[in-house]
């Protein structure tokens, strides 16, 4: 049998012991950490861009086309559309079981295929991003200056920071709130087109062709050809007034003589801040399958690198670290499982009196959790609440089978019989006990390991975590405790002070306890009633008792939304934003606040998103 086997070959069993241990630590080191097991619905957000278009527009040009041939993607629970004024988002949700990046290529092609349908002037063609918009952003990034203009910050935010970012894996999109985009503004004054006899379609050409970049010619002859470039584009204000826009009786007309040009931003109606001063605020959102801490590890490791390739002014924030509650919520359960352990281990020795009859069951403990590890590496399980929490239950389940092998060998040691004797009769007597009890165990969470959904992806890794812990706590117990109980000393010594005062209070208990069964015995009508009355409290509260999948948690966290009438202004907007920010700020438990309001590709003039840390 294996008892007899590792009772006779010790060293063996401890070397397989250790080999465990190790596997299990490694695995642990390797197991990545998250709030709860993986179970995001694959999720592809495609969005489309038709400027000026009006919302109607957008719904029946562009959405409708490209959701008639999404419709025909296999996968597909669920598709919604939101649009705005010249901007579609289309957001594709897929089964449980189907892969996110198998999924993102049948989304492409549906757009290869439905483009021809599309409006000509759709210059840019559709993208899709492996993300869900309705996801609150795993990070937030303020990039502020005191000396750089805000269109020289937006160029390092765009082009440097976020695209670094966004090749980081499991980063879905790194979206640029408040972007202020460098532009040059030509406000046009019909009053001076009038006067000099010119059509606002003669300035729109003549800006056109300053930024034509085409070759101006070409020179060739039998021997070779060479193409001319001319550096014609314009930069800047400055040079957008000097350009001649029309030359009638050979007087040339400038652009400035007409129109009020100036250096501005590409979109005037959008702003963002933090804890009230101006900033580039960059919102990471992961893709649906990537686990949090990691892309918020990767995202931290990053920053320092980037922040050495920018001017000395430039300062990154970072704000709404979604890996922070996480890592704190896994510490709590650390923490609990390791007091689980001790309690555990402390019962064993009062009831024992023996230290090391405690420390072999006291061995069995982590040792079926450490290996418990490996396993969930090995099956690509995490670190989360949900793991911890059965292994924190498996705990008092564990336990079992050292005590009860342990008990038995200490029975017959008791009676006279030398340590080795007693471990090998011991442990053959109850072997099969061990594996019965440890099958029936196992039976018990079979239901959660054939649940299905959303329900059956969180549960199942619970209840399979629990079974390895069961199965390896079995095998501790066939293996290592008989070893272990077979080395134990046949002397008997005077329980320690401790151990005697629990003795005199558990049969003080006992004495009571005894009491009291007579007393129920004899008010049995009373008891009865009290039973019944108990199932009916308890049958109350559970329908009564408010529902929900997860208790509510509180990370500190506030995402808030804003919103105004339809036909409110930009300015008017700004302002009552920074005045609801401002308030937010002033309360004395909030210590960072960022602001985001205006036009953007998803949400329109009259909204906007304050969050509060």
């Amino acid at each position: 049998m294996i008892p007899t086997f590792c009772i006779q070959r010790p060293v063996a069993t401890t070397l397989l012991a250790i080999g465990v241990v190790l596997a299990g630590l490694a695995g642990y080191r390797l197991i990545p950490v998250a709030a709860v097991p993986q179970v995001d619905f694959p999720t592809i957000n495609v969005s489309a861009q038709l400027t000026g278009a009006s919302p109607q527009t957008m719904a029946t040009s562009v959405a409708t086309p490209l959701i008639k041939q999404f419709e025909t993607i296999p996968g597909i629970s669920e598709i919604s559309s939101t649009n705005s004024l010249g901007n579609t988002s289309i957001v594709l949700q897929f089964n449980l079981d189907r892969s996110i990046d198998a999924a993102a290529g049948d989304v492409q092609a549906a757009i290869s295929t439905a483009q021809r349908k599309l409006p000509n002037n759709l210059t840019t063609p559709p993208s899709y991003r492996k993300t869900n918009p309705a996801d609150a952003p795993v990070m937030l990034i303020a990039v502020q200056s005191d000396t750089l203009q805000r269109s020289k910050l937006d160029d390092i935010a765009e082009n440097i920071i976020a695209p670094s970012i966004s090749t980081l894996p499991g980063v879905a999109e790194v979206t640029v709130n408040g972007a202020q985009t460098y532009a040059v503004r030509i406000d046009v004054d019909p009053n001076k087109l009038l006067d000099r006899g010119i059509g606002i379609d003669t300035v729109n050409t003549a800006v056109v062709n300053a930024n034509n970049q085409v070759p101006v010619g070409t020179l060739q002859d039998s021997a070779q050809s060479m193409t001319i470039n001319a550096n014609t584009q314009r930069v800047n204000a400055d040079e957008f007034r000097t350009l001649v826009i029309a030359n009638p009786n050979g007087n040339p007309i400038h652009l400035g003589d007409v129109a009020d040009v100036q250096d501005s931003v590409e979109n005037q109606n959008i702003g963002s801040w933090y804890d009230g001063q101006r900033a580039i605020i960059l919102a990471i959102q992961r893709q649906p399958d990537a686990n949090t801490v990691d892309v918020v590890d990767a995202v931290n490791k990053t920053l320092p690198k980037l922040h050495a390739e920018m001017p000395a002014s430039v300062k990154m924030t970072v704000m709404n670290d979604s890996a922070q509650p996480i890592r704190e919520a896994i510490s709590d359960v650390k923490f609990t499982l390791m007091l689980t352990i001790g309690l555990v281990v402390l019962v064993i020795y009062l009831f024992t009196g023996h230290v090391t009859a405690t420390i072999i069951p006291g061995l069995a403990v982590p040792l079926s959790l450490i290996s418990t590890f490996g396993m969930m590496y090995v099956l690509g399980y995490s670190v989360d609440n949900i793991s911890l929490l059965g292994l924190t239950i498996a705990v008092g389940l564990v336990v079992d089978d050292a005590i009860v092998m342990l008990e038995n060998i200490l029975r017959h040691m008791e009676e006279g019989m030398p340590a080795l004797q007693a471990a090998i009769k011991g442990a053959g007597e109850v072997s099969y006990t061990i594996i019965s009890m440890s099958i029936s165990l196992i039976a018990v969470f079979i239901p959660i390991l054939l649940m299905g959904g959303v329900v059956g992806r969180i549960f199942n890794e619970f209840g399979m975590v629990v079974a390895i812990a069961i199965v390896s706590s079995a095998v501790v117990s066939l293996t290592v405790t008989p070893m272990l109980g077979s080395r134990l000393s046949s002397a008997h010594s005077h329980p320690p002070l401790p151990v005697r005062l629990f003795n005199k209070g558990f049969n003080w208990t006992e004495v009571n306890y005894g009491k009291g069964v007579e007393w129920c015995i004899r008010h049995r009508y009373i008891v009865l009633g009290s039973f019944l009355g108990s199932v009916a409290l308890s049958a109350y509260l559970f329908l009564t008792l408010p529902a929900s999948f997860f208790p509510q948690e509180d990370i500190g966290r506030l995402q808030i939304s804003t919103r105004a009438r339809q036909d409110i202004s930009y300015p008017a907007m700004r302002d009552l934003q920074n005045q609801a920010a401002a308030a937010i700020k002033a309360n004395p438990a909030v210590e960072h606040v960022m602001s985001v309001v205006g036009a953007s590709a998803r949400q329109t003039i009259n909204n906007g998103t304050i969050y509060a840390q």
